[in-house]
């Protein structure tokens, strides 16, 4: 009989076998979870919005095969799972709109980044020095740049697109920045502020910040201040604070809700704006 879940002892065998591409493997753990249906498709799509790109990009590819795989439902299950890592979510974000990301060459060129990075750090350096070296690598070496000439662009929105066209939007340079640094183990985070978006290091006396839409400037609490007068906003000391990831993909949906209607595609912009209500709706039920 099915049910809704796969029984522990089940879910530990498929995922032992998971990353296993040999075809009989692959043959024998389609039928089974065939025949196991929607708690095959429930313990897959667990799977795809786990902390663990290798698994998940399997569980993709059998979501697929299986036609389980609905995109935006998916992203719906990682926001309502409250796991919020920000690589996963950035990419189930983008497969919102284009179902055949290459999840795994997504991840294979971030790789490539922090190896190159990795490369040129010579221990001992600081946590500024070494972002000297990731602004040398992503800005320099690979051209990653800010979108000014088509901000509103809403592919400067994905990941994936913002890795194969070099150019995004602040929100977006900060993603792929904080990834690389993830890869290289630099305590970084990202910083919200209004009508800006830039890093955050708080592990030295004083706190600087970085910012990847104007090449990875380094900046200082006076200057972000100045910044945020110069566009008429009265700074707060709460705006220098990290937030979460789940307030940086919100805002990444948000900022697709505006962009999507000013190119006058509102099927798109609805979707959206589903998402933040989604986001929303379910901090409120877990704070309550």
């Amino acid at each position: 009989m099915k049910t809704d879940r796969l029984n522990s002892e089940m879910e530990n065998a498929f995922l032992s076998l998971l990353d296993d591409t040999q075809p009989a493997v692959r043959r024998a753990l389609l039928g089974h979870f065939q025949k196991n249906g929607t708690a095959a498709a429930h313990f897959l799509k667990e799977v795809l919005a786990g902390k663990n790109r290798v698994l998940a990009w399997h569980a993709r590819w059998y979501l697929e095969e299986l036609k389980f795989s609905d995109p935006s439902i998916e992203f719906k299950g990682f926001i309502r799972s409250l796991n919020y890592e920000l690589e996963t979510g950035a990419l189930l974000l983008a497969r919102t709109v284009n179902p055949d990301l290459d999840i795994g060459d997504c991840c294979s060129q971030l790789d490539e980044i922090a190896d190159r990075c990795r490369e040129l750090i010579v221990e001992p350096m600081s946590l500024r020095e070494k972002c000297r070296v990731i602004n040398r690598v992503l800005f320099h070496d690979y051209g990653f740049h800010g979108n000014h000439d088509n901000y509103t662009d809403p592919l400067n929105s994905f990941l994936d697109q913002v890795i194969a066209r070099k150019k995004g939007l602040p929100i977006t340079l900060s993603i792929v920045y904080l990834l690389i640094a993830h890869r290289l183990g630099l305590s970084l985070e990202p910083v919200g502020l209004p009508d800006h978006f830039v890093i955050g290091c708080y592990t030295e006396e004083t706190p600087f910040f970085i910012d990847p839409f104007e090449q990875g400037a380094f900046r200082s609490a006076q200057d972000l201040f100045m910044i945020l007068r110069a566009n008429h906003i009265e700074p707060k000391v709460a705006d220098l604070a990290p937030i979460p990831v789940r307030e940086v993909l919100c805002r990444c949906c948000r900022n697709l809700v505006h962009h999507y209607r000013t190119a006058g595609d509102e099927e798109h912009a609805k979707q959206f704006s589903e998402f933040v209500d989604e986001f929303d709706s379910t901090y409120a039920r877990h704070t309550s």
